[in-house]
């Protein structure tokens, strides 16, 4: 598979330091940062730095370092925000049209502070 991917997406901006950001944790390979339009209240994104379009490009790409680096910084932020306890978090990563996909590069959300409800609603 071929992923296009738009090195002017706003993630990779944020990324080249052109737009700010609110970061809660940054790594050699992964950024967090508060989400600018919260839908919880805690609302964080953790995006790779590397240019990966969504999910699978990342997961089929990626180096073993970006991965494992990815996953222990998300790991570490949930556990400092507090969200790793019994009332729990939810991460939501969309991809492409049908997924609801606004940014085209690779951002994984994580929400918590209150109940989320259902996911998706049955067809």
């Amino acid at each position: 598979m071929a992923w296009s991917y738009d090195p002017q997406n706003i993630f990779a901006r944020i990324l080249r330091g052109e737009i700010p950001n609110k970061t809660v944790a940054e790594s050699a390979h992964t950024l967090v940062f508060h989400d600018i339009a919260p839908h919880a209240p805690v609302h964080v994104l953790a995006i790779p730095k590397g240019a990966y379009v969504n999910f699978d490009h990342f997961a089929a790409e990626a180096s073993e370092a970006e991965i494992v680096d990815f996953h222990r910084t998300v790991a570490g932020v949930i556990a400092d925000l507090g969200l790793s306890g019994s009332d729990g978090y939810r991460a939501i990563t969309n991809a492409g049209a049908h997924g609801m996909q606004e940014v085209p590069h690779y951002h994984l959300h994580i929400l918590g502070g209150r109940v989320l409800g259902r996911l998706v609603e049955k067809a």
